[in-house]
């Protein structure tokens, strides 16, 4: 570690102990609290992994004396932590077992006689994957873009001059496609899992996994089946029918051979989860038990290995920033803290709707994203604050909150750096920033309109606001 890194870090940390607190500010949540935004300048800044950074800021509270050790420990047993593990698991076993490469051909064998129908036939495959995948990355780089990329090349366009053959509009509705499953259910990115929980910190409302796919069901369906027709008018492919997909597809099942036990099994307990998911209010088993169950029927099955298990990198990292930053959102939502800014974000948008307010609030979050390389970093930044100033003027506080929610993954449609999936397809060379960027306006634009003229009467009738 270079000097100057360690001398900006050691002047954070005297300065969280010694900084005087403002007003009749109790001098221990203050501390916390500089504490908390010393951690999202971490992240941001990023010195380290955003992991060492969280464990870096528990070991500085519980000794400082800022954090109980139960403080610091409990975001490690919170019940969305384990979810997000065992779906990054079964992420593992699509693509171990190839049932995931599998369920994509099925969709192209069936539907891809268009580059148009190609194009739903990926976005179907993302959509069928995403409740039991919580990295869009690895769903992205393990599943998708692999047959997405070779789907062209079998069409002979590759990067350069025969990209807008068929290879540029395939991998952006892929991209595009993929920010909007991540939207529809709490498992289906890493980060959603913390979006609920500063919700119940900042305003005080629950997030299952059920009210959060019941919710998302109807715009992101909706979104599901327009985007790629967008795409295909606004970016469309030279190429326009593709037999010869469906004959690829074919094929490859053919050298697929019939489905394995280690797939039927994976198969079948991925269904009896996604049922138990979506009833659990009839059965009262929860989302985190039938999650662990799953994965222990996966393992004494021996579709996944226990190597598997301690191999799965990107879950255990996940694990450890993400049980850490609960752990400090929680301490700090015990504090005064919060109501205070409730209080505080009330008086600056007097006069304001609740909705109106809300309005504005969810537009600037969305193209605020310009300004970040991850999806995590600005939940981690802003996703609180802004739920704060909405329920402070007087948002309905659960409709807030999943807004910002879904536009926590929406918003990644912006940029090619937005989240891990867009440098993955940007990278191939199949499609040119400027176009990149254009679709990208266009699909924010196209993504208030849906998630907003069709999402709020949902939500009306559900009774969410």
């Amino acid at each position: 570690m270079r000097p100057a890194t360690l001398g900006v870090i050691a002047v954070a940390l005297t300065a969280i102990l010694l900084m005087p607190a403002p007003g009749a500010l109790p001098g221990a949540e203050w501390r916390l609290l500089l504490l908390f935004a010393a951690t999202i300048a971490g992240v941001l800044w990023h010195p380290y992994p955003i992991g060492v950074m969280v464990l870096m800021s528990l070991a500085f509270g519980s000794s400082a004396g800022l954090l109980t050790l139960q403080q610091a420990l409990a975001g490690f047993s919170n019940s969305v932590t384990w979810i997000i593990v065992s779906a990054f698991m079964f992420s593992r076993a699509f693509i171990k077992t190839g049932l995931g490469r599998r369920i994509a051909l099925i969709f192209i064998a069936r539907l891809g006689s268009s580059s148009l129908r190609l194009g739903y036939a990926l976005g179907l495959t993302d959509l069928v994957l995403a409740p039991v995948t919580a990295s869009n990355t690895a769903r992205t780089g393990g599943i998708i873009f692999p047959i997405a990329r070779s789907l062209s090349q079998e069409f002979d366009s590759h990067p350069g001059p025969t990209a807008r053959r068929i290879g540029g509009y395939l991998l952006l509705t892929a991209f595009q496609v993929n920010v909007i499953t991540s939207a529809m259910f709490l498992t289906a990115m890493a980060a959603n899992g913390l979006t609920a929980q500063l919700a119940s910190q900042t305003a005080g409302v629950e997030i299952s996994w059920e009210l959060w796919f019941i919710a998302a069901s109807v715009p992101g369906a909706v979104a599901v089946a327009t985007i790629p027709y967008l795409i295909y008018r606004i970016f469309p492919p030279e190429l326009k029918a593709t037999p010869e997909a469906q004959s690829y597809a074919r094929d490859q099942l053919i050298r697929l051979g019939p489905m394995n036990v280690s797939e039927k099994t994976l198969l079948g307990v991925f269904t009896l989860l996604a049922m138990t998911w979506a009833t659990s209010r009839l059965h009262g088993v929860s989302t985190v038990a039938a999650a662990l169950s799953a994965v222990v029927v996966l393992l004494v099955a021996e579709v996944l290995s226990w190597k598997d298990l301690t191999g799965e990198h990107a879950a255990w990292s996940t694990f450890i920033w993400f049980g850490g930053f609960v752990s400090l959102a929680e301490a700090l939502g015990e504090t005064s803290l919060i109501p205070a800014l409730v209080n505080q974000a009330g008086n600056w948008f007097a006069g304001w709707s609740g909705m109106g307010t809300l309005m504005v609030v969810l537009v600037v979050y969305l193209y605020l994203h310009y300004g970040f390389a991850s999806m995590t970093s600005q939940i981690i930044a802003l996703y609180a604050a802004f739920l704060a100033i909405a329920v402070g003027a007087g948002a309905p506080p659960l409709l807030a909150a999943l807004l910002l929610c879904f536009f926590s993954n929406l918003y990644a449609s912006l940029t090619h750096y937005g989240d891990g999936a867009a440098p993955i397809y940007y990278g191939s060379g199949y499609i040119e920033l400027k176009p990149w960027w254009t679709v990208g306006f266009a699909i924010s634009l196209a993504n208030l309109v849906i998630w907003l003229g069709l999402g709020l009467p949902w939500w009306r009738l559900l009774g969410i606001w």
